[in-house]
């Protein structure tokens, strides 16, 4: 698989989305910096994942994937990275306890820094500049200085996935996850909501079937499944200076792995068969996702499972489809057959947000909440109607009580968004909008086990 393969050869490929970085040197000296670092995630832990993922494969459990748009360097808190670990805690607990079926977590964090752009530039007030591509490679503000790509920027990329992993490691690990404390996991603003409600219902279930569990002899204080839980990270690897830097060899496998995250995908802009970045990820252990618009076809699809999975690894590919309400039912099935027909049994996941993203009538960028529950609702359908496994889901989520997009059980409208947009790319769901999201999914999860 790896012999015409290196961590560079993505370098002789045709690039998009990279920055165009002013000091080739300083570039260089901070990429072979990263280099002499330790990798940010192990072998062992990605193969465990990569173990998991091919049970969602099967169809013996299901994926949840979540977490910010694009991390802030300025926003790095305690609280704000605990309030996302407990909103995919209970999202995975409403999906556990629905539709009894496990669910492998997988966060949008500790790495999610980049941004592809439809231009490479934004003019304002007759001034023209670099457009921001995420706080890895510029700054939000728009000034030159800012704007201008800074290789040190990949430094405190790396600094701050470190931070946030230790922190997730210990969340995960540490008692924060004990199914125990199940009703500490509600943030104070959804506790006020009716999804904070239906979850307390759901948590004195779970608190009376462990007393039941411990009243008949069994041992909860032994079960490590009680008390702690799998979290793994993923991002996309757009900056391939920052993941080529971070590929690791491993001396027992000899096998290349991405050390930036677990899970990595492409994009809809740089799936390109011949691209830098499907270069870079066919060489890597890791597995890797793929994010299909409405206008993938099967012709184009099969050649890159090819590319990146010629050995059909179970657990190797996550086809994370990002099509819109209403286009999927059309787009959707000739894929699935397509897959099927090649003998391809990869993870089907469905990210609702991307292809529903509007402008509001004030200016700002939102979605609705009943186009994205719409997706969901289309996902399972086909796969259902096509005999396929509808594996997971994909959201761009945050534990904040932000008002980014419109509607669910809260009702938030135009007026509302302006009361805390706090995003600086595209618009999250809230703690209260993702538990919703959840219930409904468990349902749907529970009628296709049936």
């Amino acid at each position: 698989m790896n012999q015409d393969w290196s961590p560079d050869s993505w370098r002789q490929r045709p690039a998009r989305q990279l920055p165009a970085y002013p000091d080739a040197a300083a570039l260089a000296a901070t990429e072979r910096q990263l280099a002499a670092w330790p990798a940010l995630v192990v072998p062992a832990e990605t193969d465990a994942l990569r173990e998991r993922l091919a049970a969602v494969a099967r169809g013996e459990a299901f994926l949840l994937q979540g977490g910010d748009c694009a991390e802030s360097f300025d926003e790095l808190s305690t609280a704000n990275v605990t309030d996302t670990f407990r909103v995919i805690l209970q999202m995975a607990v409403v999906l556990t306890y629905g539709a009894a079926c496990p669910v492998v977590k997988v966060g949008r964090i500790a790495g999610q820094f980049a941004k592809p752009r439809s231009s490479d530039s934004e003019t304002a007030g007759g001034v023209t500049l670099p457009s921001y591509r995420g706080d890895i490679v510029n700054g939000a503000e728009f000034t030159a200085a800012a704007r201008t790509p800074d290789p040190q920027r990949l430094l405190r990329a790396y600094s701050h996935s470190a931070t946030v992993l230790n922190l997730l490691r210990a969340l995960a690990q540490g008692g924060f996850a004990d199914l125990h404390q199940v009703h500490r996991w509600t943030a104070d603003f959804v506790k006020r909501s009716p999804q904070g409600e239906r979850f307390e219902t759901l948590a004195e279930r779970i608190t009376d079937c462990l007393a039941f569990m411990e009243a008949c002899g069994f041992d909860a204080a032994s079960a490590p499944q009680l008390h702690a839980v799998s979290f793994w990270t993923s991002h996309e690897a757009l900056q391939l200076h920052y993941e080529e830097a971070l590929a690791r060899r491993d001396d027992a496998s000899g096998r290349a792995y991405g050390g930036s995250a677990h899970l990595l995908w492409i994009g809809e802009r740089t799936r390109e068969v011949d691209g830098a970045h499907v270069e870079f990820l066919r060489g890597l252990a890791n597995p890797v996702g793929v994010k299909l618009g409405p206008k993938v076809t099967p012709d184009e699809l099969l050649p890159l499972l090819d590319r990146l999975d010629p050995q059909r690894e179970p657990g190797r590919l996550v086809l994370i489809t990002r099509m819109g309400a209403g286009k999927l039912p059309e787009r959707l099935p000739a894929l699935i057959r397509a897959v099927q027909a090649a003998g391809r049994t990869p993870v089907w996941c469905c990210d609702p947000m991307h292809g529903n993203t509007v402008t509001s009538a004030n200016g700002y960028k939102t979605r609705d909440f009943a186009n994205v529950a719409a997706e969901v609702r289309d996902f399972f359908a086909v796969h259902a109607a096509e005999g396929s496994h509808a594996g997971g889901l994909h959201f761009e989520m945050t534990g904040q009580d932000v008002t980014e997009c419109r509607g669910g059980a809260q009702g938030l409208t135009d007026a509302s968004l302006a009361e805390r947009y706090r995003s600086a790319c595209d618009p999250r769901l809230n703690g209260s909008q993702s538990l919703e999201l959840a219930f409904m999914a468990a349902e749907m999860l529970k009628a296709a086990r049936r």
